[in-house]
């Protein structure tokens, strides 16, 4: 008898994997608009129990959880995301994404994302040297921030010139880095010309 329960119990264990949808997939997404943020400042976790997810389907779950609205263009070389929000692309403007700071060379639905990528979807100008940087905001100890910025090509340097926003209030870094008064609210990163940051407390 025991050897039959036994039996049985290892059946139903082997069936369960067997039957065990594919690890769940942790990702981040960011939406940043022409004037503003659409979606996630501080860029939220999405979990997917999908086998393959793209930076597309990342978009696709931010516009679920978001509620706002983007359109796709069918082209010769696949889906083409020609607006977001209230924005349609024209010209040398448009929308763009990079993952981990980095702006792959195939489009959004080609590029399958790994355990923990950041996704960041932005409306940006694009000129002769590629899109525009993005701004980076890591909170060091404290109140204490610092701010890099990352190219195309996902590397990250310090940077100058930039101003970090809290509480209806303007700060400029010395050398990427600021240390703010007591605040309320979350804090980013702003540079002419660049991609705004993320927010952090």
């Amino acid at each position: 008898m025991f050897r039959r329960c036994l039996f049985i119990l290892v059946f139903l264990a082997c069936a369960l994997a067997l039957a065990a949808p594919a690890s769940a997939l942790n990702y981040h997404v960011r939406v940043e608009g022409k004037t503003q943020t659409i979606f996630g400042a501080t860029e939220p976790r999405f979990v997917s129990g999908a086998a393959r997810v793209s930076a597309l389907d990342a978009l696709e779950a931010a516009s679920l959880a978001g509620e706002f609205y983007y359109h796709l263009e069918v082209t010769s070389f696949g889906p083409y995301v020609d607006q977001v929000g209230r924005f349609a692309g024209a010209g040398t403007a448009g929308w763009a994404f990079k993952v981990n700071g980095a702006s792959p060379p195939v489009g959004a639905d080609q590029v399958a994302l790994a355990e923990g990528d950041r996704v960041v979807w932005y409306w940006a100008q694009f000129g002769i040297a590629g899109g525009p940087e993005t701004l980076h905001l890591t909170k060091t100890s404290g109140r204490c921030y610092r701010v890099s910025a990352r190219d195309d090509r996902g590397l990250e340097r310090a940077t100058t010139g930039a101003t970090l926003r809290v509480d209806g209030k303007s700060y400029v870094t010395r050398a990427g880095r600021a240390c703010l008064p007591k605040h309320v609210g979350l804090v980013r990163a702003y540079r002419g010309g660049s991609i705004r940051s993320n927010a952090a407390r």
